[in-house]
């Protein structure tokens, strides 16, 4: 029987609570602003960083400006073999010795929505959640709530995120501003509605990865200003057989649901 809790009920934290309510794990959840709502899914519920003692699984979901101190404070906690992860996007800035066994994770879903409310017992069905370094039991957790686990280093994950999360989102918002037209707006549907879905990040979150992953995520901004140059570049009928192979490759990499299936050993 394992203890588990869950510091932070926001998005990521109260589905990681929405999910494991329904195993036979004991869950404490904690939070100094939801922790009223938690009780519908654990009797074990407070604003108390303390009632993490005795824990097996620590997940610390708080803001990425804040995570670093919740660690420090957990390790006057919980015990030297209790494991720590955090969930924030990004990983080498909480790297360290910490007085337990901390294993930096990020669970590869989310929404443009925040809170509590907006949580979901199925947010990680399908998912891929990056782990730090191999844990049988924090691997055996993540897979109950239907996520892949994906051993990637700190480096490698903040430069990787940089590409597919961070740098996008700034153009993202950049797509957005970029539109002048009254006309072009009323006539906006789908298309633009998804491409420019990530300029609904919150603002918080948005400042964090900006500023913390600034290097990866410049260099991301080149590596895409040098794509669409090359693409500018041809002629039309080049242009034409260019797209029509990424067009290829991008049908491959997701299923029929929208999941990630890219395999580098398969593909």
């Amino acid at each position: 029987m394992l203890k588990i809790a869950v510091i932070g009920l926001g998005l990521i934290g109260g589905s990681i609570l929405k999910s494991l309510s329904q195993s036979d794990w004991e869950i404490a959840a904690i939070s100094k602003s939801s922790y009223d709502k938690a009780k519908s899914f654990t009797p074990y519920a407070s604003d108390m960083i303390e009632d993490t003692r005795g824990a097996d699984v620590v997940f610390v979901c708080s803001p990425m400006s804040e995570a670093k101190n919740v660690l420090k404070r957990l390790e006057g906690i919980v015990s030297p073999k209790c494991i720590v992860c955090d969930v924030c996007s990004l990983k080498g800035f909480l790297e360290g010795n910490y007085k337990f066994n901390y294993i930096g994770t990020h669970p590869m879903a989310g929404t443009e929505e925040s809170g509590f409310d907006a949580s979901k017992d199925d947010l990680f069905q399908g998912a891929k959640w990056v782990i730090t370094k191999h844990n049988a039991i924090l691997e055996e957790v993540i897979k109950f709530m239907g996520a892949t686990p994906v051993l990637m280093d700190a480096k490698d994950h903040d430069a990787a995120a940089a590409q597919i999360s961070h740098m996008p989102m700034l153009l993202s918002f950049a797509l957005f501003d970029s539109i002048r037209s009254d006309s072009a707006k009323i006539i906006a549907a789908s298309g633009f509605r998804d491409m420019t879905r990530l300029a609904l990040t919150n603002e918080v979150l948005a400042y964090d990865m900006l500023k913390m992953n600034k290097k990866n995520i410049d260099k991301s901004i080149d590596l895409f200003i040098k794509s669409l140059t090359y693409l500018k570049n041809l002629n039309d009928d080049e242009r034409i057989e260019v797209l029509k192979n990424i067009s290829q490759k991008r049908a491959l990499m997701y299923d029929k649901k929208g999941k990630n299936k890219f395999n580098p050993e398969l593909d």
